[in-house]
């Protein structure tokens, strides 16, 4: 008889533990099994699958096999190497359930799909991905998803939601079989940039510019939030590029994130000679000078 490479077969090693041959069974034979497959020769992989399965399984089949190659049943009183769906006389049916009974397969336990019968299954989960504004993802909003059957199906965005966050539309994608449930459509949802406000997390940054005298002397300034105008204190002789926090006031949630105002000094142009004139003054009043410590440092 033709020789057939068992090990190959389940694309195990020949030192392949006895787990090692379980695990690849369970998982070809769900790739494999007749009833749910697409594959071409399906049936008849399924079936070598089994043979080679209940050759390895078995320590005395196994150590004949490896010691005759094809010629591993003759005059070993192993009969035929033919699979007939089980050892010790069980039923096809019982001995499937039995190899699956720890692994869990859809359609494989009793009543399953061996006897013309088919147990419902649930239908394929789809995932599609929506774009929203960082507006619709703190106030929360409505938006229109379209599936891979071409339907529309219309969205509510939680206020807070995360960027990458997905949400579940259960029995509204693949259909069931035999029966059994549609399955889900699953929406990740993607938050673009914002032109002023940036996401971080749960934090949103706001880049402020300010002026060298606010700088300078302190000031309050009117800050833009998601949730309108606040008032915020600058302190004296702040450095641009100072993060000031102001707790609770990003993404909603609980808890809820912050609100970062990043800091930026803006210098103005002298745009007249009395400009110029104010700002030589400043100079020379001041006599600052920006790369002091560098300076000393590398003298």
């Amino acid at each position: 008889m033709d020789y057939v490479d068992y090990y190959e077969v389940l694309g195990v090693s020949r030192s392949a533990t006895l787990d090692e041959i379980k695990k690849a069974y369970r998982r070809l034979a769900r790739k494999y099994h007749p009833d749910v497959s697409k594959e071409p020769n399906a049936e008849a992989k399924f079936k070598q699958l089994g043979e080679a399965y209940d050759v390895l399984k078995d320590k005395e089949k196994r150590a004949a096999y490896d010691q005759m190659g094809a010629n591993w049943n003759d005059n070993t009183g192993f009969g035929g190497s033919g699979w007939d769906g089980g050892m010790g006389g069980g039923s096809f049916a019982d001995f499937f359930e039995s190899v699956f009974s720890q692994g869990g397969f859809a359609g494989a336990g009793r009543g399953g799909g061996f006897g013309g019968r088919h147990a419902p299954r649930k239908g394929q989960d789809q995932q599609v991905a929506v774009t929203i504004s960082l507006r619709q993802a703190y106030f929360g909003d409505e938006a229109n998803v379209r599936v891979s059957s071409g339907k529309t199906l219309k969205v509510k965005i939680p206020r807070g939601v995360k960027d990458g966050q997905k949400i579940r539309l259960a029995r509204q994608g693949g259909p069931g079989f035999a029966g059994g449930d549609n399955g889900d459509v699953l929406i990740k949802v993607n938050i673009r940039g914002d032109e002023h406000f940036r996401l971080d997390g749960k934090d949103i940054e706001l880049t402020l510019p300010i002026a060298p005298w606010e700088a300078v002397l302190g000031s309050k300034v009117t800050v833009p939030t998601m949730d309108g105008k606040v008032q915020l204190k600058i302190p004296k002789g702040v450095k641009s590029g100072k993060k000031m926090r102001m707790k609770g006031r990003g993404m909603p949630g609980n808890p809820p994130g912050d609100f970062l105002v990043k800091l930026e000094i803006v210098v103005p142009t002298a745009d007249s000679i009395e400009q110029e004139a104010l700002w030589e003054q400043l100079r020379d009043v001041t006599q600052f000078n920006p790369r002091e410590t560098l300076e000393k440092t590398y003298a």
